[in-house]
């Protein structure tokens, strides 16, 4: 103990700690005041958004789920069916078949637009003569709809007036039977959903590169790393964050699909391009059966809503661990 601090003690007559600030912090009405402006202030900002929500999101999906659990047909409800529509779903072999392909679809597209979106940031992010354009042009289909994305896509894969099929004909090759021909039918539906999803991918992933420090880079060919070990070591790992969203937002995309294929195909040819929504719309809008089809609604949400919580505590635990 310092001879000041003994001096202290001996001064007061005390050998207790003195008080934290904390303890001594007397709040000021002015700041009070500035807490409760931005509370409010923040209150005026989510209100909205919060109102709509409940409005557009939550309460019709409180309503579908209730829907589920009765006979109704759209004018109302006309009893109460408990599990009926769930143990419908069991035994429908039609719901199988569109959620098999729900699945395919979505193990297809999500890696391979992960895959392109990565490949071409990557390439957009160097030194490439026009890539403003480039990147303009690969974002492109994401600013219009999807309907008229999908109508662009009946050009270029139509059976019979098709620009692919043209160009085939004219090659001397064999055409195709992208409508006739179930696993052609759905080629073409993964074609135009990369081509619609890969420039979204793209600007993710770039902005995710743009945050990397080029020191590290630097650093790694100083030591000799090739430009594969740099991507396959340095690039990959730091996009994971960006990686997380992009699997999160596609996986969703893709259980929810609907404009695309209903457009191109209608869910055909047979069922081999139908999938769970195309199914829903088909039970809620043309049979008229709109508790059958909550209760397909009701379990594209809760297989959503299982896989984006095992990925968001799977990468919770990775971030934890690291």
């Amino acid at each position: 103990m310092s001879a000041d601090t003994s001096a202290r003690e001996e001064s007061t007559g005390s050998t207790a700690p003195p008080p934290s600030p904390a303890a001594t912090y007397t709040a000021q009405p002015g700041r009070a005041s500035r807490r409760q402006r931005s509370t409010g202030a923040a209150a005026g900002f989510l209100g909205p958004n919060l109102i709509l929500l409940g409005i557009f999101l939550f309460l019709p999906l409180g309503w579908a789920f209730l829907i589920s659990f009765q006979e109704s047909s759209g004018f109302g409800a006309s009893g109460w069916v408990g599990l009926e529509n769930y143990r419908r779903l069991v035994t429908d072999p039609t719901f199988w078949q569109s959620a098999l392909n729900t699945a395919a679809f979505t193990l297809i597209t999500v890696p391979l637009s992960l895959a392109l979106g990565l490949g071409l940031a990557v390439l957009m992010n160097s030194v490439l003569p026009g890539r403003k354009l480039f990147r303009t042009l690969i974002y492109l289909p994401m600013v219009i709809s999807g309907i008229a994305t999908a109508l662009m896509g009946v050009l270029l894969f139509d059976e019979a007036t098709g620009i692919i099929n043209k160009l085939l004909r004219e090659g001397g090759l064999a055409t195709v039977p992208w409508q006739s021909q179930g696993t052609a039918a759905f080629a073409s539906i993964i074609l135009v959903t990369l081509w619609i999803r890969v420039g979204f991918n793209m600007v993710i992933y770039l902005a995710g590169l743009q945050g990397i420090s080029p020191e590290l880079y630097e650093a790694a060919r100083l030591e000799g790393a090739s430009s594969w070990q740099q991507f396959r070591y340095l690039t990959v790992p730091l996009v994971g964050p960006s990686t997380f969203f992009l699997l999160i937002m596609d996986v969703i995309y893709s259980f929810q699909v609907f404009d695309t294929i209903f457009v191109m195909t209608g869910g055909g040819p047979g069922r081999s391009t139908s999938v769970l929504v195309t199914y829903a719309y088909e039970n809620g809008f043309v049979t008229r059966d709109q508790s059958y089809a909550a209760a397909i609604g009701i379990v594209i949400f809760l297989v959503t809503l299982v896989f984006t919580a095992i990925q968001w505590r799977g990468n919770r635990s990775r971030d934890t661990v690291g």
